[in-house]
């Protein structure tokens, strides 16, 4: 794998991992360290599809794709650490998921995670969502590359 100039965009996101709009939730990548931890960003729109519904009036980001954003960053992390060629970064536990702030359009999530544990195919992972300095969410979560 070619040595990445961080900060990477969402064009060079998509050529590490599968997901593509409307359900990339991660827009950059700012900083990573193999097997260790990465850091990634997401602007919250208006224009987010999933906001036109959630909630008429009251538009809030989901928790569950606040989890899924820090899963979108870990598979990019997995995938670097693991130097494989693999595309795919599955979700097999998610813990201990705690939500503290909602997340409203003009707000930039900043996503932490960090590897706890690996044992090829898995990983453990550690996850915080902040807005600015106030932590909006944090979360425990495994995934298996395949």
């Amino acid at each position: 794998m070619p040595e990445l100039k961080m900060p990477l965009n969402v064009t060079d996101i998509q050529s590490l991992i599968a997901h593509r709009a409307p359900f990339l939730l991660i827009d950059r990548l700012l900083s990573m360290k193999v097997d260790e931890l990465i850091v990634a960003q997401k602007n919250v729109s208006i224009s987010d599809p999933i906001l036109q519904g959630h909630f008429p009036g009251n538009p809030v980001m989901p928790g569950v794709l606040i989890i899924e954003a820090m899963a979108q960053a870990s598979a990019v992390l997995g995938k670097l650490s693991d130097g494989s060629a693999t595309n795919s970064c599955l979700l097999t536990e998610i813990g201990e998921a705690r939500f503290r702030r909602l997340i409203v359009p003009g707000d930039i999530l900043t996503i932490e995670v960090r590897v706890v544990k690996r044992r090829k195919p898995f990983f453990w992972f550690s996850g915080e969502a902040r807005v600015g300095d106030e932590i909006a969410a944090n979360v425990n979560f495994s995934a298996r590359l395949a």
